[in-house]
This record gives structure tokens, sequence and C-alpha cells, in this order.
């Protein structure tokens, strides 16, 4: 039987991306890689659809891709999955987007394979995992739960991913997390989960993540292990005073912290519906208590409805006294089905926009000095892959630079390959970037 040619096309978070690694697992020894959606069987689109900008952005893919599936002969099957499906539902997005074949929502994870066969007419997918991953060599993602219990008001996760935590066993992660380090041989692995410190809770896992912990780090070969997408609010003085326990020279788990605050001024943090409502720098202040040399990334919504220019100039004092490690700022979005939507005080575009790159510019200042003072420093580098932009330069990242969200490190040497972690001398620091010689 012939191999199936799948042309994948993964947008938005990690979380999706795994999704997409498991679906293309699920066709097992039947499936090839195809460059192009002329050259394929089966196009898959993996959808976000958190944002307004996320939701242009799966609809312009899937547009570029029924174009390009109509001049193919024989046309491949067009399957679109993720956010977008659950969040709009299959019935009103075929009815605009006849030429899709497929739609798969996040709240059918399992029949994906099945439906995914039927469409091709192969009866003989196999059940959903193990993984085909796209990550390359160096790491791997590895989602913990899926769903959020918590009730911001801007977010439409819940209604899309679920409104409950639904965590995978611990057997289950501990053999997957296995087989990605001792048979795909990848030295980190990153945890993921619209709030990976609600792990466990609906297992009746009294702290659940100290759990998972206690049975990831263990595994032989695991060089780094990251934690992304931690609730401020779970972070308590036991979690973190069994972390720093687990913290060290020659230990996996990497003393970074991503803690998506969303602001900093109690009054919009109250309209947010968010915790810390009063202060967030008390998360900040445990955080360092138990990690005084943490790297810290968060993310933070401006122009939300009511935001004064007084509530602006509290969070920009706020990030210029914390001083993340990595910042992402987002202009807020008037997300359909939200409560925040019908909220008075909606701020005009044009603020929000500078509120943004007042905030970004504030942060490149602080990363710039952040990183200047690690030239001369020798430091581990992790190897992710080739640099396109001359022979014998490769991407990599340090203990603090997460995988596509945070800057990299360039590197050059004669022992550096792909997957592996090398020591480097830091040589030039840029904004968000490092120049390192192995």
């Amino acid at each position: 039987m012939s191999k199936v040619r799948v042309h994948t096309i993964s947008l938005g978070c990690p979380k999706n991306r795994v999704d997409t690694e498991r679906l293309l697992g699920a066709l097992g020894r039947n499936f090839a890689p195809a460059d192009s959606v002329a050259a394929s069987d089966l196009v898959l689109i993996n959808t976000c659809g958190f944002i307004r900008p996320a939701v242009e952005e799966s609809i312009e893919t899937i547009l570029a891709a029924i174009r390009e599936a109509a001049e193919a002969d024989p046309r491949p099957v067009l399957a679109v999955a993720g956010c977008l499906v659950s969040r709009y539902g299959q019935a009103d997005l075929a009815a605009d987007l006849p030429e899709v074949n497929l739609w798969l929502s996040t709240r059918e994870l399992e029949t994906w394979p099945a439906l995914v066969g039927a469409a091709l007419g192969r009866k003989n997918l196999e059940a959903l995992g193990p993984r085909r991953l796209s990550t390359g060599p160096a790491y791997a993602y590895l989602k913990v739960s899926e769903g959020c219990s918590h009730k911001c008001a801007f977010c439409t996760i819940p209604s899309i991913r679920g409104r409950h935590v639904v965590s995978r066993p611990l057997d289950e992660l501990e053999r997957e997390a296995r087989l990605l380090v001792t048979q795909g041989g990848v030295s980190e692995l990153v945890i993921v989960g619209q709030d990976v410190t609600s792990y466990g809770r609906d297992l009746g896992l009294k702290d659940g993540l100290k759990h998972l912990l206690d049975r990831l780090l263990p595994i032989k070969g695991l060089k780094w292990l990251r934690l992304m997408y931690l609730y401020p609010a779970g972070l308590t003085d036991g979690l973190l005073k069994h972390m720093a326990s687990l913290t060290g020279p020659g230990l996996p788990l990497l003393p970074y912290f991503d803690i998506p605050l969303q602001h900093a001024h109690p009054d919009i943090l109250a309209a947010m519906g968010r915790p810390f409502a009063r202060d967030p720098s008390l998360v900040i202040d445990r955080v360092r208590k138990h990690f005084p040399d943490a790297a810290l990334r968060t993310s933070l919504i401006v122009g939300y409805p009511g935001e004064t220019d007084a509530h602006f100039k509290a969070l920009k004092a706020f990030v210029q006294r914390t001083r993340f490690a990595h910042l992402g700022v987002f202009p807020y979005h008037q997300e359909e089905g939200t409560p925040a939507a019908s909220l008075p005080g909606q701020v005009p575009q044009g603020v929000k926009t500078r509120r943004k790159n007042a905030l970004m510019k504030l942060q490149e200042g602080i990363s710039r000095e952040h990183l200047s003072g690690l030239v001369g420093q020798r430091l581990e580098v992790l190897v992710e892959e080739p640099s396109p932009e001359w022979p014998g330069l490769h991407v990599g990242r340090v203990w603090f630079q997460a995988p596509e969200v945070d800057g990299v490190t360039y590197v050059s040497g004669p022992k550096v390959r792909p997957g592996k972690i090398v020591l480097a001398d830091i040589e030039q620091a840029q904004s968000y970037d490092l120049v390192a010689l192995a």
C-alpha cells in the first residue's frame, strides 16, 4: 500500500503542535511528509482561534490551501482541525468553506485518526500516538492536560478547549516522556498545558505537579525540563520549595518561570477576573524568594476596557521594576462571547498600539542590559538547527531561552551539532539574542 503524503500546517501554540504530531504518529508507517499542497494526498491545517488575528490567519491559510488544492491533480483531501473548528463549529464553517473535506474539533481528539482514515479510504490507521516529532532533535513539547477552569473575562480558551482541566495520567506521561528522550533523542522537554499548575486535580492528586516532576526528572538522558503556562495562583510556597530542591548544577529542572500575569493594576486585574488583583508582585516576590536568579517570562494585555493613562503608567512602572527576562505584550481584542467584549470604556486601537510599543521599547532596553552582562561568560547552549545565514553557524538556546517564544543564541564551532548541548563563550549581545563560540 502506498504511503499517505501529508502536508501539515500547525498554527498557534505548542499545544496545537502536539495534537498535529500525535495525528501524524497515528498514520504510522503509512506516512510520508510532503513539502507542498500540490504534492500531497492529505493537507492538514491545525488552526488557532484564540483571538481575532489568529482567526484571520487561520482563514487566510485555509483559503490559500484551497486555491493550491484546486490546481492539483489529483486534488488532495483538505482537513482543517483545531481551535477555529471548536470555536465556531463545523456547520457554520462548512457553509462558508465547502471545499474543506474534513473538520476536526479539539473536543474529539481521540477520533481524529479514524476520521482521517475514513476520508482517505484507509481503515488501518493506528490509535492516536505515538507522536511524529516536528521540532527537530533538540526538544519536544509534552502536553500534560487539556482545558482551563479559570474564568478570565477576556479569554476564549475555556469555551474552545474545555471549561475544566482534564489531566493525562502520570503513567502515560512518564511513558511518553521516556520515549521522547530515549528513542526520540531529545535533550529538553517543555511541559505545556492551558494551566500546568492545576495538573492532576481532576485525577484526585494533591500537588499533582510535584508528582509529575518526581516522575519525569529521573529519566536518563533528560538534560533540561522547562515548565510553561504557570498560572500565578498555583505557584504556592510549597510547590516552589519543592521545585527549589530539584534544581541545581547537573539537574534538569530549569529555574524558568512563564507566568501570564496580564496586567499589574488592581482595577484592571479585578475587571479581568484575575488572581492577585491587589498586587501581582506577590507572586514575583514568592518565586524570587526561592529562586533568586530565576528567569521570568510574562504576557501582558494593554488597552483592556477601562484602562486609563494612569493604569498604563502603573503597568509600565511594574515592568521597569520587575525586569522580566522575557515579555510578550498584546493589545486587547474584543472577542465575541467573552464578558469583556460588552464592557464599557473600550480603548481606541491607536492607543492600544502606542501602549504596546512603549512597553516593548522599555523591555528591549531591559533585555539588552541583561544579555550584555553575559558577554565573556561560558554557558551551555542547546543546539537546534543550522542557520541559513552562513555555513557553520547554528541556532541554539541557553537555559533561559524557551523555544519559539524567546530570543536565541547563534553559536558556531567544530563540535556544534543539532540536538547537542555544548559549552560556548558568549561573545556578543543583541537586543534579544546572543552570539557564542564553542
